[in-house]
């Protein structure tokens, strides 16, 4: 079962401070995936048939330089805007949608309350445990929970989960929606969208259930390492590493703009030397960054190695990474692809797509809960 969280009512806006009731209640409209990254809105619509997805629309916009630095929005009509053009051009008709807010911006505590608790209650006692782990007013906060089972050899109590976020990072993605038409129904937490949509790629992987998988997604400016045992995230980490340095080396390197450099490096005709005077110093960069995210991992937990590892966002499609890494690193690797098993409308160009899977995990999570 996917972790639902921090689901955003729209109908109760500005709620700060409190409980908002009903954050992890399943919606019944049908929702678009929208993940708002560094350098683009990716959406992406699916429907359920029989138990198996089918992708209905999808598009990939980029966004303006410094539009969003860092995961966070610094332009947010320039965001809407750009929500607006994919949603005209993936033809999706829904009014409603999915974003997440980075776990770099969410508290997230697993804290163990009485089960006799009424919801009238629980709520309550949130409110007083939550004072004790965030490191700001209260006032400024959204918070949500969830109600995760008795604790092991303890049925009475309950292990709830706690999730804060400060209320303008939910407020931004919600009004970059509003400006490119949508409403914002669920704002979720990018982790937990990358757990729904690693769910999908689970039973693609030669491991047991229980294996310790590295889920390690490459974006333009941020590098988020997240560790899964039994499909669920056991540890986090952000790194500011990604693409753009490989952009920033060709528009130095060749005299190119920034649009013309992510342009030649999606769609080629650079010279015969990019790959070794660019690609390759920028391959062997990311190779370390990784390494060093996964001796984090090892220096702060009880393990000392994990048992796969499983490459996403846009570099992970760099021919030969994935080979270098596993070379490398001596671990077993292989490109996310959340879409491999689902079918297409007639609107989707399946070629595209496939290039762009690795890229649209997050995307692809939040499009899930349409089907919670």
């Amino acid at each position: 079962m996917a972790r639902q969280s921090c689901q955003y009512l729209a109908e109760a806006p500005g709620v700060k401070g409190e409980v908002i009731v009903g954050l992890f209640t399943p919606k019944k409209p049908p929702l678009v995936g929208v993940d708002i990254s560094s350098t683009a809105v990716k959406l992406l619509q699916l429907s359920q048939a029989g138990g198996r997805y089918r992708v209905e629309h999808y598009a990939i916009e980029p966004l303006p330089p410094n539009a969003v630095v860092e995961k966070n929005i610094v332009e947010v009509e320039a965001v809407g805007e750009a929500v607006r053009r994919a949603l005209a051009r993936s033809g999706a008709k829904v009014k409603h949608a999915a974003a997440a807010v980075a776990g770099s911006a969410v508290i997230t505590r697993i804290v163990p309350m009485p089960a006799e608790l009424s919801d009238e209650d629980l709520e309550g006692q949130i409110q007083v445990e939550a004072n004790q782990y965030i490191p700001y007013p209260i006032e400024e906060v959204s918070l949500d929970f969830e109600v995760l089972g008795p604790v092991r050899d303890n049925p009475e109590m309950n292990n709830v989960l706690l999730a804060a976020s400060r209320t303008e990072n939910v407020d931004m993605r919600v009004a970059a929606l509003d400006l490119g038409g949508l409403t914002a129904a669920v704002v979720d937490v990018e982790a937990f969208a990358m757990e729904n949509a690693f769910a999908l790629i689970a039973d693609q992987l030669n491991v047991g259930r229980d294996a310790l998988v590295a889920v390690i997604d490459i974006g333009a400016t941020m590098t988020t390492l997240s560790v899964l045992k039994n499909q669920r995230t056991i540890y986090s980490r952000e790194q500011v590493f990604g693409g753009k340095q490989l952009t920033d080396e060709i528009m130095r390197r060749y005299g190119l703009s920034y649009e013309e450099a992510g342009r030649a490096k999606r769609k080629g005709g650079l010279p015969e030397s990019y790959e070794t005077e660019a690609l390759q110093p920028f391959k062997e960069s990311l190779v370390q960054q990784i390494s060093r995210l996964l001796q984090f991992f090892y220096a702060g937990s009880e393990f000392s190695k994990v048992d796969q590892v499983v490459l996403a966002g846009g570099c992970a499609s760099i021919e030969g990474i994935s080979s270098m890494l596993e070379e490398q690193l001596g671990l077993p690797c292989v490109v996310a692809n959340p879409l491999a098993r689902m079918s297409l409308s007639n609107r989707v160009q399946a070629q595209s797509l496939t290039q762009d899977a690795p890229a649209l995990m997050i995307a692809v999570g939040l499009a899930m809960r349409s089907f919670d």
